[in-house]
C-alpha cells in the first residue's frame, strides 16, 4: 500500500480538513482552489496553471471583478430571498449561512472589502432596507417580483372596494333617515292642525258654562283659578268626544308618537347589516399592539410579551416586532390576543360593524367583558358605541 492511498490515515485526515471551510485569503478565486495554509496557497501562486489564470485576469481586471460582485450580489439576494423574505435579520446570520456553500463566490474577489460596505451598498440601490443598531447591521429583503406586487395590487383595490361599500351603505342611511324625518312632518303639522281646531270649541264650551255659571250664581265675578278645575274636565271629556267622532285624528296622533321608535329600528336594522358584512374571522391589522399568548414560544421568553404588528400575511399570520427586544416574529392570529390601553387612549376596532375605525376609550365594563367608545376617525366620526367587546378593539402603536 502506498504512503498516501485512499484508506490510509493521511488521506482520511486531508479529506477531513478539505472537507470544511478554511480561512478566505488562502482562496484562490481565479482557479476556486482552497489553501489549508500560508505555505500551500504560496506553492499554488507559483503553480503554471495560477500563472495562466493571472494572464487572463490581467487582460480585463475591471470587467472579471464586476461579473464576481454581479455574481455574488445575485446569488446573496437569492439566500435572502428564500430564507428571509418577509424578516428583519442581522446581516452577519444571512452572510454566516450564505458562506457554508463551499463553492459560493467568496468576498475577496469582489469590490467590496468588508460586509458593511456590501450591506451600504444594498441599501443605496434599494434593494434592502438597511439599519445600524448597536447590535450591528439589520437588513429587511424589499420583495418587486411580479407576483408579490400583483397581490399588493388586488389587496389595496379589496381595500378601495370596501371603503366604497361602507361609503354606499352611509349614504344609504341617511336618505332612509331623511325620508323617515321627512314622513314625520306631515304627521306633526297635521296633528298640530287638529288641535288648533279643538281649542276655539273648547273655548265656546267654556264661555256657555261661564254664562250659566254666571246666571245661577251671585253678582261676584268668577276668578280664573275657579275654571282651572272645571276646564280639565271639560277638555278630556272633548277629547274623548272627538275620538269617537274623528278615529282617523287619533291615529295620526299614534303615528307621529311613534316616528321616532320607527327610526331607531331602522338604524338598528342597519347596524345588524354592517355588523353582518364587516363580521369576519380575521382581525389582525397593521400599526396595533398585541401579546403573544403561544406556548411554544415560553422557553424563549415570548410568552405574555407585547409587540407591533408590522405586516399582516395571508390576512391570518402577522409579522411583529417585540416592544423590549426588538426581534420580528411571524405568529398566527390564534396565538394573538388583543390589548386594552387605559381610558383615553386610542384603540383600532379590528371587528364588528365599524371594523377599521379608529375611536377613544371612555369606559370599561368589566362584568359584561366590553367597553365604551367613541369613533373620532372614519366615516362614523363622533358616534358614541356604549357596549363593544373587549376582542374587537386592539391598542394602536405610539
Amino acid at each position: 500500500m502506498g504512503k498516501n492511498e485512499f484508506l490510509t490515515p493521511k488521506a482520511i485526515a486531508n479529506r477531513i480538513k478539505a472537507k470544511g471551510l478554511q480561512k478566505l485569503r488562502w482562496y484562490c478565486q481565479m482557479c476556486q482552489k482552497q489553501c489549508r495554509d500560508e505555505n500551500g496557497f504560496k506553492c499554488h501562486c507559483m503553480s503554471e496553471s495560477h500563472q495562466r489564470q493571472m494572464e487572463i485576469f490581467g487582460q480585463n481586471p475591471h470587467r472579471i471583478i464586476e461579473g464576481y460582485s454581479e455574481e455574488f450580489e445575485s446569488t446573496f439576494l437569492e439566500h435572502m430571498k428564500r430564507s428571509h423574505r418577509f424578516s428583519r435579520v442581522a446581516a452577519t446570520v444571512v452572510y454566516n449561512e450564505y458562506i457554508n456553500d463551499r463553492h459560493h463566490v467568496h468576498m475577496n474577489s469582489t469590490q467590496w472589502a468588508t460586509l458593511t460596505e456590501f450591506v451600504k451598498h444594498l441599501g443605496r440601490t434599494g434593494k434592502c432596507k438597511v439599519e445600524e443598531t448597536p447590535k450591528g447591521w439589520f437588513i429587511t429583503y424589499i420583495d418587486r417580483d411580479s407576483e408579490t406586487l400583483f397581490k399588493e395590487r388586488m389587496k389595496n383595490k379589496r381595500i378601495k372596494a370596501d371603503m366604497a361599500e361602507e361609503e354606499k351603505q352611509e349614504k344609504e342611511i341617511r336618505k332612509q333617515i331623511e325620508k323617515a324625518e321627512q314622513l314625520m312632518q306631515p304627521s306633526i303639522s297635521g296633528s298640530d292642525q287638529s288641535l288648533q281646531a279643538e281649542l276655539p270649541r273648547e273655548l265656546k264650551v267654556e264661555d256657555g258654562i261661564k254664562i250659566g255659571f254666571t246666571l245661577g250664581s251671585s253678582a261676584k265675578p268668577i276668578t280664573k283659578e275657579k275654571h282651572e278645575g272645571p276646564k280639565v274636565v271639560f277638555d278630556e271629556a272633548e277629547d274623548s268626544r272627538n275620538e269617537e267622532r274623528n278615529p282617523r285624528g287619533s291615529l295620526k296622533r299614534k303615528e307621529s308618537g311613534g316616528g321616532k321608535s320607527a327610526l331607531d329600528e331602522l338604524m338598528k336594522e342597519e347596524e345588524k347589516k354592517r355588523e353582518k358584512i364587516n363580521r369576519k374571522d380575521h382581525w389582525l391589522h397593521e400599526g396595533i399592539v398585541v401579546k403573544i399568548m403561544s406556548k411554544a414560544l415560553a422557553d424563549k421568553g415570548y410568552y405574555k410579551q407585547k409587540g407591533v404588528v408590522l405586516k399582516v400575511i395571508d390576512k391570518y399570520v402577522g409579522e411583529i416586532e417585540m416592544l423590549e427586544s426588538k426581534h420580528v416574529l411571524r405568529v398566527d392570529q390564534e396565538e394573538l390576543e388583543t390589548v386594552i390601553p387605559q381610558i383615553g387612549g386610542l384603540v383600532k376596532i379590528v371587528n364588528g360593524a365599524y371594523r377599521g375605525s379608529i375611536a377613544r376609550l371612555l369606559g370599561v365594563d368589566t362584568d359584561h367583558f366590553c367597553v365604551k367608545l367613541q369613533i373620532e376617525k372614519g366615516p362614523y366620526d363622533g358616534r358614541v358605541l356604549n357596549a363593544v367587546e373587549y376582542e374587537d378593539i386592539c391598542k394602536i402603536a405610539s
